[in-house]
């Protein structure tokens, strides 16, 4: 069994109505080392909310916020040389922006790829 850690990635169209959507999914697993991440922006979906971003730009944060969960090392993203706890504790942290993440929420499984489908498809899909 492996202990795991996930967090719901949601994008907040506008922090003061503290309205969102499920678009991402992060899942952090210490003895392997590793942070997993996957992310689903429904255009129609997130159309629903009003907001001042536009959903280019909303692609570009979360093609960030991705490079940072996968540890893409750019000089534009120091944070993603990070390790993979450094990282997952600083995608994860409370913050006032239009990307959130959920608090993390433990478990343990037998299986990471397969609970790490399902919660994609339950939380976010």
């Amino acid at each position: 069994m492996q202990v795991y850690e996930y967090a719901v990635i949601r994008y907040v169209p506008k922090v003061e109505r503290e309205e969102f959507i499920n678009i991402g999914l992060l899942i952090f697993c210490k003895s392997k080392r590793s942070l997993h991440s996957s992310f689903c922006l429904n255009k129609d979906r997130i159309a629903c909310f009003s907001s001042e971003l536009d959903f280019e730009t909303l692609k570009a944060h979360v093609a960030a916020f991705e490079e940072v969960a996968k540890g893409v090392k750019t000089s534009k993203n120091p944070i993603a040389q990070l390790d993979a706890a450094e990282r997952f504790r600083w995608l994860t942290a409370v913050k006032s922006s239009c990307i959130q993440a959920s608090r993390p929420h433990p478990g343990m499984t037998s299986d990471l790829e397969v609970l790490f489908k399902r919660l994609f498809e339950e939380l976010v899909l």
